[in-house]
């Protein structure tokens, strides 16, 4: 038997618990962190994510452990009254979901690895947004039983959108029906991705004991106090045979897009080298091409550290991914940025908390080094700010540094910004892009229960806003309500009991209100002439043109054409016409709501030499539009949600009768291996508030549901009808006030 990772340095792991119980941080910055300007190979940057209950706090708590960042493991809800570290939060702790992203390091064999661990709950999608952003590699986990779900799909979808490579984690192989078999199958055809195992699990479900490594051909065993043990042995007798039918179909899925692995496995056949193979899953991993697939059971404390050694392996380091940002001073020109640390600063501030002590912004450093005191520009402004002090977090922990170099992930104090702000050094002008950002789909209204906490009301809303970018406030004009929008009921919900616990402000919440759409469905002509005299100089200004649907597949919103030929309207004037027209979009003539999917073409117009001015052409085209959009057939559309429920067999009935009473299309039902049936279906947000209540008392409280936003339908007539019934009359109380 070979002793094997901490096996060998148990003694060495001993020491940093002991460590990390003395002053309850494990172990600081300079015990075990070196900068990345000593070499990249040793840095790595990655984020943990997955659906929601797929174990990935869990995870992140057993890599802590491991690496010897934490003294003792703690579980996700609090239960032993502490919690995960990495859950900072009472509401985290008391629900057992993560809700904003937490920051970390460790320091794993020779490397240094800071870790971003993500919310898994659709309604904090942007923390996951904002997370992959800044990352150059991602652990993306799955439960064994459940396999890819509805947020697995978002997750894939946003770590294709950065272009993040990853490697995949089959969990919870120790649960009743696990089959990592079925979850690789769906990582394939559901997300259309080329994933093989590089390992297999030795027992499942109560006899899950370890895994083989099929790279290497060994069996892995975790054992002693926690699995702190890693220990190597020969693979079973009974599972040979599927080691070598596995292990060749990981080198011809390699093969597939490695062009190396395929010569040597024509000319050398199935025994190819453990580093020719291990080089290809890492070169085409960070290529993308490739997804290595570990498996274990991290609540058990199987398979994490070969998890770790996965990220080591097989996930790039910052200078072998290639970052662009656009040089304002060359008319946005693209530039590769250099990952030395002796460059020019450049970084980008992807998430902001207000404190006690200000603002903290968290800053991955992309270009140069950055040190405390140095001043630095945000790009495509030309305001500098000098760092006063900048640390490294490890949850809600800070640790100060005075310098770091590219490719770290730190935080800042004392800088004012915006989330997405690029910063630079002061010889510099460029920007990098943002950070993807949905729309909300659902809103309340609320206010203070006491007028005396009005303003605090108003300062906690403002901060939660500035962190949030998907979180928006607003009060309505003819109700002089505020109104709070949102991913979701959770997520509303959860800035609600905030304000009541770091506030100690209570507040009423009035009935959910769901965000819907106008758009129009024919094309319609407009000519329209805004004419105003009160004496002396007055407004005039005709807009002609009309108003079309967009495509169904148009990539944007809204759209504004210019289509005139002459200058019968000045050049000057035509901006302030755009300005008419998206203004135009806030406000929707048929519910209020804002309008999409509508083109504004301008065609002639014409003006006065004396009375028009910009805001004679911001009003016609105000009212052009209201006139074009009225007579283009305007319809109504409504949030449409992705709703997988998970229930018994014996409640599918019910269940599905339910949905379909909530105007739900059922797409189809899937059992998983324990037997739990899983519906997948489309329901109008409108239908679903209430859902969770009602699912509990009709299934024993066994049921549980997930949904997401998915794209926005037509109303069907009566619903229209009734919507713009109660704008009408909401207007019309108004009024007569």
């Amino acid at each position: 038997m070979l002793g094997f990772g901490f096996r060998q340095n148990s003694n060495m792991l001993s020491k940093w618990l002991r460590m990390g119980a003395r002053n309850g941080r494990g172990c600081g910055v300079r015990q075990c962190r070196s900068f990345a300007s000593s070499g990249f190979d040793n840095l790595r940057n990655i984020g943990i994510s997955a659906h929601i209950d797929s174990g990935k706090t869990t995870l992140t708590e057993r890599i802590l452990y491991y690496a010897g960042r934490i003294a003792d493991v703690h579980e996700v809800r609090g239960k032993d009254g502490v919690g995960a570290k990495m859950d900072s939060m009472d509401l985290e702790r008391e629900k057992g979901i993560t809700i904003q992203s937490a920051a970390t390091y460790v320091s794993w064999k020779d490397k240094n690895v800071n870790i971003i661990d993500t919310p898994g709950h659709i309604d904090f999608t942007i923390e996951v947004e904002r997370a992959l952003r800044v990352l150059d590699g991602a652990i993306l986990v799955l439960c064994s039983v459940g396999g890819v779900q509805s947020q697995s799909i978002t997750v894939d979808k946003q770590m294709k959108r950065y272009n993040v490579p990853r490697i995949a984690f089959i969990n919870k192989c120790d649960r009743v029906g696990a089959n990592p078999d079925r979850v690789i199958g769906q990582l394939r055809d559901v997300l259309k991705l080329n994933a093989a195992p590089v390992q297999i699990p030795i027992g499942l479900e109560g006899d899950h004991e370890g895994v083989v490594d099929l790279v290497e051909r060994k069996a892995i065993y975790f054992r002693g106090n926690r699995g702190v043990d890693v220990e190597e042995e020969e693979v079973p007798g009974d599972l040979k045979e599927i080691v070598e039918e596995k292990r060749i179909e990981l080198i011809e899925t390699l093969a597939d897009v490695d062009d190396e692995v395929a010569e040597a496995y024509l000319e050398e056949g199935e025994d190819l080298p453990v580093e020719l193979l291990k080089k290809a899953i890492r070169r085409q991993t960070i290529d993308r091409n490739f997804v290595a697939v570990f498996m274990g059971s991290a609540f058990k404390n199987k398979g994490v550290q070969k998890v770790l050694d996965g990220v080591s392996d097989y996930l790039p380091d910052p200078s072998e991914v290639e970052n662009v940002a656009l040089d304002q001073s060359d008319d946005e020109a693209p530039k590769v940025l250099s990952t030395d640390s002796k460059e020019k600063f450049v970084g980008l501030a992807f998430k902001l908390e207000k404190g006690r002590y200000g603002q903290l912004t968290y800053l991955r450093v992309y270009q140069g080094s950055l040190k405390k005191g140095q001043v630095i520009k945000m790009g495509g402004t030309n305001k500098t700010v000098k760092l006063p002090r900048i640390v490294r977090m490890h949850a809600d922990e800070m640790e100060d540094v005075d310098e770091v170099g590219s490719g770290e992930i730190v935080a800042m104090f004392g800088v004012e910004c915006a989330s997405g702000t690029t910063f630079c050094h002061p010889d510099l002008d460029l920007t990098m892009t943002s950070i993807f950002v949905p729309e909300p789909v659902m809103s309340l209204s609320i206010e203070p229960s006491s007028t005396k906490d009005n303003d605090t009301f108003s300062k906690a809303l403002n901060r939660f806003m500035f962190e949030d970018p998907t979180l928006r406030v607003e009060v309505d004009k003819e109700t002089s309500e505020t109104l709070i929008s949102g991913m979701g009921e959770l997520h509303l919900d959860i800035y609600c009991q905030r304000l009541e616990r770091e506030y100690n402000c209570e507040v009423k919440v009035g009935k959910p209100k769901v965000s819907y759409r106008e758009t129009c469905t024919k094309r319609s002509e407009f000519n329209y002439l805004h004419k105003k005299q009160s004496g002396g100089s007055g407004q005039y200004g005709r807009v002609i043109g009309y108003v079309e649907p967009l495509p169904e597949d148009s990539k944007v919103s809204f759209e504004f054409v210019n289509k005139m030929i002459g200058n019968n309207i000045p050049p000057e004037f035509i901006p302030a016409i755009e300005k008419g027209f998206k203004e135009a979009l806030d406000k929707g003539a048929l519910s209020g709501n804002r309008v999409q999917g509508v083109r504004f073409a301008l065609t002639d117009g014409a003006t006065h030499p004396v009375d028009s001015n910009e805001a004679a052409f911001r009003m016609a085209t105000k009212g052009a539009f209201r006139e074009g959009f009225l007579s283009a057939n305007p319809s109504i559309l409504e949030p449409i949600m992705s709703v997988e429920v998970e229930v018994p067999p014996e409640f599918q009935g019910n269940t599905v009768s339910a949905l379909s009473r909530r105007r739900g299309m059922i797409l189809g039902a899937d059992t998983a291996e324990d037997g739990t049936v899983v519906i997948k279906s489309e329901v109008p947000l409108s239908e679903m508030f209430g859902y969770s209540s009602d699912l509990r008392s009709t299934t024993e409280g066994k049921g549980t549901f997930t949904m997401e936003f998915t794209r926005y339908a037509p109303l069907a007539k009566d619903q229209q009808q009734s919507v713009i019934k109660k704008y009408q009359a909401a207007r019309a109380e108004e009024n007569a006030k």
